[in-house]
């Protein structure tokens, strides 16, 4: 068994399996990538995580912070980058693991992106029900503190955080170029947004608030760029679209990229002029850090403004993670690693709508119930370690596949790669102890899975089984035993 858990698929044989029912729709060009990725990067991290990253632990070296997450990400963007033209599948991560690695990284990868996405979906929608009520409470309009809080945090549930995840969901289910419309409308608000809060805020820097510049040393530095890493992880989901892209070769490396610095840019204008505003203790009473730093200083309407900003950055984070993480369900699922249930695409709206509404139930049971800090935590750890076995996997394929076509290639191999699992495991060791131990949890739950289930279950396992005919395993498709015969799937070692 240990030699078959390390059993590869081909590249050929993921693109073959994205024919399947017709495949979905391929509406996507760059343009249409770089918002998707700017509308899941530009969320949380700059509406919220700023003040709490600046008054616990970066002070005004919050800048540093951002640079050093931007760093980590810039080489894990270039190793997704590769993988991305050359296997346009929608499993980003998960599928380049299979393609490189063997289906146990294969689905490590997946378990950490489904922890990733599911606890990311629900520490925004939390955040997005925040500053729902905020804007509430200024037109006079107060919900019960038992329907706008979980229970840890003295209410009996979430209902507005619970409410958005179930509108994204169903606007993701008809279809992409939908969600693509309504997150590329989104993003130009909160763009501007951002923008006016530059122009506001530049003038009133005080240098004075920069000093001591990094009062918590260098740990806290670190720590708040393990913390405020979750500003960045967006640019993942950009991969996950693959299929439904026109010119993936060209298209996806575009988009990752871009995306990627155009907020990088963004991240670091903001950070600098909000510590320059208001002393970083002052943050520590405040959920809404850019609206607050402008009422500090005067600026009531431009902090409405913001708020309005922040519902619209977070929406849109909503709506690039909720489907993402239906992409990589929908892909686990066709490869036979989860119940084939979720590898459906509907007939109609060509989107994977169970997936969808599997993801939908999940993450509002856990935005309703669980606070802010725990599911935040856990999405950093996830994607760190997904991040480390994709930069591992571009290597390792360079020596596999030298001459397999590479309509992008990640420069300096192999020091990008090893420079992102370097910064990688330095921001999860400075993770909390505690949010390292639930993730050894999830980790050993998903083994259970996979040994259960997924191993059983996989296509290349019922192939070798006899239990697939060589057009179904290329497919994905199962048919009756009788008439099928043994396959053996190229590199299913």
């Amino acid at each position: 068994m240990t030699k078959n858990i390390f059993r590869t698929k081909s590249i050929n044989e993921f693109i073959s399996e994205t024919k399947q029912d017709g495949g979905m729709n391929k509406v996507l060009g760059t343009f249409g990538l770089t918002m998707l990725g700017i509308g899941c990067i530009v969320g949380t991290g700059i509406f919220v995580l700023t003040g709490v990253a600046a008054a616990n632990y970066s002070g005004p070296a919050l800048i540093i912070s951002f640079i050093i997450a931007a760093l980590a990400c810039g080489c894990a963007a270039l190793c997704y980058s590769e993988f991305a033209a050359m296997v346009p599948v929608a499993g980003s991560a998960y599928t380049y693991g299979y393609v490189a690695l063997g289906e146990f990284w294969a689905w490590i990868i997946g378990w950490d992106l489904i922890l990733e996405y599911a606890f990311a979906i629900s520490a925004v929608a939390i955040g997005w029900s925040g500053y729902f009520n905020n804007i509430l409470m200024n037109l006079g309009i107060t919900l019960p503190k038992a329907l706008t809080m979980a229970p840890y945090n003295g209410g009996l549930i979430d209902l507005p955080a619970i409410i958005i995840i179930a509108i994204v969901t169903l606007i993701n289910i008809r279809g992409v170029q939908q969600s693509s419309f309504v997150n590329n409308i989104i993003v130009i608000i909160k763009l501007a947004v951002v923008a006016l809060f530059i122009v506001l805020g530049a003038s009133h820097v005080n240098a004075a608030n920069w000093e001591p510049f990094m009062p918590y040393g260098w740990s806290g530095v670190f720590s708040g760029a393990s913390i405020i890493f979750f500003a960045y992880i967006g640019f993942d989901a950009v991969s996950t679209a693959a299929e439904e892209v026109k010119n993936p070769q060209k298209d996806l490396p575009r988009g990752i990229i871009l995306s990627l610095i155009i907020c990088t840019v963004l991240y670091i204008a903001v950070s600098g002029i909000l510590t320059g505003m208001v002393p970083y203790l002052d943050f520590k009473t405040t959920a809404a850090p850019v609206a607050f730093a402008l009422q500090n200083v005067g600026y009531h309407w431009g902090a409405a403004a913001i708020s309005v900003g922040a519902i619209c950055g977070l929406t849109s984070v909503l709506l690039v993670m909720s489907f993402g993480q239906s992409r990589i369900l929908f892909v686990m699922s066709r490869d036979g690693l989860l119940p084939k249930f979720f590898g459906h695409v509907h007939p109609k709206y060509k989107t994977p709508a169970r997936s969808s509404l599997l993801i939908c139930v999940i993450t509002a049971i856990t935005a309703g119930f669980l606070p802010i800090n725990i599911v935040a935590e856990l999405t950093n750890i996830g994607t760190l370690c997904a991040f480390i076995i994709v930069a591992a996997a571009v290597v390792v394929l360079r020596k596999k596949a030298p001459d397999r076509p590479r309509a992008f290639k990640c420069p300096w191999v192999p020091v990008i790669p090893a420079l992102a699992i370097i910064f990688c495991a330095i921001l999860i060791f400075m993770l909390p102890g505690v949010t390292q131990i639930r993730f050894v949890i999830w980790l050993i739950l998903g083994l259970g899975i996979y040994f259960g289930y997924g191993y059983k279950h996989s296509i290349i396992s019922r192939a070798k089984q006899g239990m697939l005919t060589p057009e179904a395993a290329a497919a994905g498709a199962e048919t009756e035993a009788g008439t099928a015969e043994t396959v053996h799937p190229t590199d299913a070692h």
